[in-house]
């Protein structure tokens, strides 16, 4: 069974994979597949939020790896993006490891691995899982006895010196970052902006304000001062309630919340508008170096009001499942630039390969202060309501009673949507409708709701 989800491997500490006797096993696969896939000693660059596990999921996540002749490159905490643009700045780095549970609470974690390409393929994933099963086996019964599932004994007494690998610290990570989104930028061009920053305790706490800050804005940051258990508590990408405030209270030209790991963003205009993913990339869609796209990707969550608002401007929208990962997929094979989800992850590809809150933020303001839309405004949304179901088991939503249960609430809307799928990051249904009136989608999305918890419980 593949332990990847849809982005990464999460779950909770002290849950599987991420245990003391586990960890180290995933490391060793990990180190076995870079070895096998690219033929020479992998160097991998590690960073991580900024979450209380974070330290000890990565020492043991090393304690796999360095059993194999790699060396990794320690960049303590930086957001996810920050990986990406130092791994294709830098060819020595083979691959990367984020540390990170993203928007998840404090008490989650996750592993994210990426080469030069972007996020490791399914195929990649499956090979990583087999080698792990094949380690817990051979640990189960190996010739030392060893049948705790540790990462056996039998390896560390037997494997000569000059196979283990080697770790090194990173010292500079932030310091790079910080000059390559900058340089990216007009010198001094949000002088005398205000805008404020709502890290959510996490992975931008530092950098962002930095940045900013190093571009001229006169920043009000909040939410930026981590304790390791307050990572996306009641603040950034999920929690905009305290940015919607802080924007009001200061007069700010538009407010910036972020997730735990930095690789998405949701704006707040300075009327204390909330302005998600759709808005996002309705607006950059004004921005010169994307004026002329005549094809957006997002995911089936798109709201429809974006994708009629595409085409008053003689654009098309390409929808793709859910994740970051799919999007990206469908801008290569298609040669586009510009995707994203409402949740906020936009990829900028001719940039990234991935979602940086940091840099889409930026490139929000240069597109607002370029075309004069200091409201930030966008389009009209169709009124939708999404719902979260707490859940123990997964059951196919394709089969009775819960297919029927879907159909009967599609039946309800004939002129919206309804979509119901299980999160890949979290034990949770979402449940999305859409419609055009907002009573009635209000009213079927807490009708199905109920209905399907009764259903999965």
């Amino acid at each position: 069974m593949n332990i990847f989800g849809t982005d990464g491997i999460r779950n909770k500490v002290g849950n599987y994979p991420f245990t003391s006797k586990v960890l180290p096993q995933l490391g060793r696969a990990i180190a076995l597949w870079a070895l096998e896939k690219y033929g020479h000693v992998p160097d991998f660059l590690v960073a991580r939020d900024t979450r209380i596990s974070g330290s000890w999921v990565q020492v043991s996540l090393a304690s796999g790896l360095l059993r194999s002749p790699v060396i990794i490159y320690d960049a303590q905490v930086l957001p996810t993006p920050a990986v990406f643009h130092l791994m294709k700045d830098d060819p020595r780095y083979t691959c990367g490891i984020i540390i990170s549970a993203s928007h998840n609470p404090a008490q989650d974690n996750g592993i994210k691995i990426i080469d030069r390409q972007g996020k490791i393929t399914q195929a990649d994933e499956e090979r990583i899982t087999e080698l792990m099963e094949d380690s817990v086996g051979s640990s189960q019964t190996g010739c030392c006895g060893d049948t705790h599932g540790s990462p056996g004994p039998e390896i560390e007494t037997n494997q000569e010196y000059h196979h283990f690998g080697l770790q090194l610290p990173l010292i500079n990570g932030e310091e790079l970052y910080d000059k390559k989104i900058c340089s990216l930028f007009k010198p001094g061009f949000l002088k005398n902006q205000t805008i404020v920053l709502d890290c959510a305790q996490g992975a931008t706490s530092t950098v962002a304000p930095a940045i900013f800050n190093a571009l001229g804005a006169q920043i009000i940051a909040i939410n930026n001062t981590p304790t390791g258990y307050n990572i996306n508590k009641n603040c950034g990408a999920l929690h905009p309630e305290s940015l919607q405030a802080a924007v009001i209270k200061h007069s700010a030209l538009v407010g910036f919340a972020f997730d735990g790991d930095g690789d998405r963003v949701i704006a707040v205009s300075k009327d204390g508008t909330i302005k998600d993913g759709d808005d996002v990339l309705a607006l950059l869609c004004q921005h010169p170096d994307y004026k002329n796209e005549m094809t957006i990707v997002s995911t089936i969550m798109a709201n429809q009001g974006f994708e009629a608002y595409l085409q008053t401007l003689g654009k098309s929208l390409i929808r793709t499942p859910v994740g970051d990962k799919y999007v990206v997929q469908e801008l290569i094979t298609h040669d586009l630039l510009l995707g994203g989800e409402p949740s906020g992850h936009t990829i900028l590809r001719s940039l990234l390969p991935t979602g940086d809150g940091i840099l889409v933020a930026l490139k929000i303001v240069e597109t607002m202060l370029l075309t004069g839309n200091s409201a930030f405004q966008t389009f009209t949304k169709f009124p939708q309501v999404i719902l979260n179901v707490p859940i123990k088991h997964k059951k196919p939503l394709t089969e009775s009673p819960i297919a029927g249960a879907i159909k009967a609430h599609e039946e309800l809307v004939p002129q919206g949507r309804v979509l119901v799928r299980y999160s890949g990051t979290e034990p949770i249904l979402r449940v999305m409708v859409e419609d055009s009136e907002s009573e009635r989608t209000t009213h079927v999305a807490h009708k199905l709701a109920e209905k399907l918890k009764t259903l999965l419980s």
